[in-house]
This record gives structure tokens, sequence and C-alpha cells, in this order.
């Protein structure tokens, strides 16, 4: 077993992996803190966070701080004498938590930094339309995703790649990377490079701010890969949303979108034209082709291949977006 006690901080499914990657390594791992168990869902029953049930699983000490500046949390965490903390996808740290063990504290970035800092990296950077992405380990300091980089590892974003895939991607390259890291700290062979050394003056830093509802409205005057990226960078979650608007009277009906196809052409159909023979296909009209819906959610019924929402939803003809 390596020597270096460590304490781990995470909460979501991004988070179990690399915790596990450690226990494999033989890593020694003395302490786990996640967030409070909090009710959810419509039933609003307590739910376990992710990384919560795989520590009980593997009989590691849970510590569960309300506030971080709680005196008895302190004591605790300092109780657990760790030489390092490790955190993945977790809240911001206090100083006075993240200065607490001799190495610092090592944060595990799905971003290739200093590009998107923030909160939804991986969204993001299919927004934009990257081509790769990747994962990076830094030391915390003051500012949020500002630390010396370690060691970083990059991804190919293929066209159609979604959130899904590049997070299932990024956990198991981060949680290589991960455990890389901590024998390097504890072999005191680590670089630790500045994030300023990183970044080409020319090209501009993007940010990865949270995501709010208003972020995932689908502008259909965008352009065709525009839409596209916005669509698959918030597929499964939070997921783009559109409204199909009644050609008279009516009530308008909330549509999510989560998979569509992009149709490059030449068209003269009117931007945000609803193009359907009713059975088997819905695509929309937008600048530079068509957005072909594949996969989409009615507002209170469940998510659908397209071909069976029209099947429900003979009045199709009768909206516009």
């Amino acid at each position: 077993m390596n020597k270096l006690r460590i304490v781990y901080m995470g909460t979501p499914e991004f988070a179990v992996a690399p915790l596990e990657a450690l226990l494999n390594a033989g890593c020694n791992v003395v302490g786990v803190i996640t967030n409070p168990d909090k009710p959810a869902g419509r039933g609003q029953q307590i739910q376990e966070a992710a990384v919560k049930k795989f520590a009980v699983e593997k009989g590691l000490k849970i510590l569960q701080p309300e506030k971080f500046r709680n005196e008895e949390f302190l004591e605790e965490l300092k109780a657990l004498k760790a030489d390092l903390q490790v955190v993945v996808a977790f809240k911001m740290l206090p100083e006075m938590v993240w200065n607490m063990p001799k190495y610092g504290t090592l944060n595990l970035h799905a971003s290739l930094l200093p590009q998107y800092r923030g909160a939804a990296p991986i969204n993001w950077a299919i927004i934009n339309g990257d081509k790769e992405t990747g994962v990076s380990t830094f030391l915390l300091q003051h500012k949020i995703d500002t630390g010396n980089i370690l060691f970083q590892e990059k991804i190919p974003i293929g066209d159609n790649d979604n959130v899904e895939v590049i997070h299932d991607k990024l956990m198991t390259v981060g949680s290589e990377l991960v455990v890389k890291t901590v024998h390097a700290i504890e072999a005191g062979e680590y670089p630790q490079i500045p994030q300023e050394n990183l970044s080409d003056e020319v090209i501009a830093l993007k940010s990865a701010p949270k995501i709010f509802k208003e972020n995932c409205k689908i502008d259909w005057t965008k352009d065709l890969d525009s839409i596209h990226n916005l669509i698959r960078g918030l597929s499964p979650y939070p997921a783009s949303w559109t409204e199909l608007i009644p050609n008279e009277t009516g009530k308008a009906i909330g549509l999510k979108v989560f998979t569509t196809e992009k149709e490059k052409t030449n068209h003269s159909e009117e931007i945000g034209r609803i193009v359907t023979d009713g059975k088997s296909y819905l695509k929309v009209a937008v600048n530079g082709g068509f957005i072909s819906i594949k996969m989409l959610q009615q507002a209170g019924k469940k998510r659908m291949k397209t071909e069976d929402f029209l099947r429900g939803f003979q009045q199709i003809k009768n909206y516009h977006l």
C-alpha cells in the first residue's frame, strides 16, 4: 500500500471512478467527504450521492459537512491527518480546508485548462464545436481552476458525440490521470506548470459557467452546426428545448430535443419551418440545411424516438416553431 494518507472529496457519478481507481491502485484513502443526503425527485425521497453509496460499500470513513467552516468538521478533517486531498466534481473549498494537508489539494478538472474554467466544461466544449477536450490535474489555489497544472490528457470529440459519451470517456481517462498524479506526488517527481504558460495569447480563453434553462432554448435562426452542437452539448442533461407554437389558437407545447442529425443542403424553406411526413421524419429548416430530430420528449411524456412521437401526435402540421 502507498504511504500517502489521502482524503477524497466528490459527489456525483463522475467522481466515483477516480475513487475506485485510487483504491484499486492500493492508495491509502483514509476518508471521503461528500454532500449531505438530500430529498430529490417527485416523492422527495432522501437521496445519497453516488460517491457516498460507493464509499459505504467499501467501508470508508465518510464526512458530510453542511458547512466547511464548521469547527466540528474541521476537527474531524484534521484528525484524518491527510497528506493529500483529492477533489473531483465537488464544491469550492475555503483555504483552511484545501491548504490543510502537507501536499495540498489535488483537483481533477474535465477540460484542458486554462480552457473552460467553471462548472460545465464538458457541455461548453461540445456547444462550442471543439474537436478535442481532455482532463487536467492541478493543485488548488485561491482562484477557482487556476492552480499549477500537473498533468493533462487529451481525447477527440466526434461530430455526433454528446455529453454522455464525452463524460464517460473523460471519467475513465481522468481516473487514470488521478492515480498517475498521486503516484508522481508520492515520488516527488511532478511538474508544476503555471496555467499562463499553457495559454496561447492568440487563442481566446473560453469559460464554462453553470448552465441555466435560458441557455438551453434552441434558437432556430442560428446556423446548422451551432444548433446541432447546442443540442448534443446539452444531451442527455439538462437537455435543449423548444416550443411547438399552434398556427391558430391554442397552447404552446414544450419539447426537449436529445438527438439530431445534420443535413447540409441548400433549400428555399422558411427558417424554423417544420418539414415532416407525419410518420417517420421530423426536420427543421435552418441556415445551411435541415436539423433532423431523432429523439425528443414532449412535456409530461417519456423520451421517445421521432416516429413514436409522430404516431401519437397527428396534429404536428398545425404547429410551427
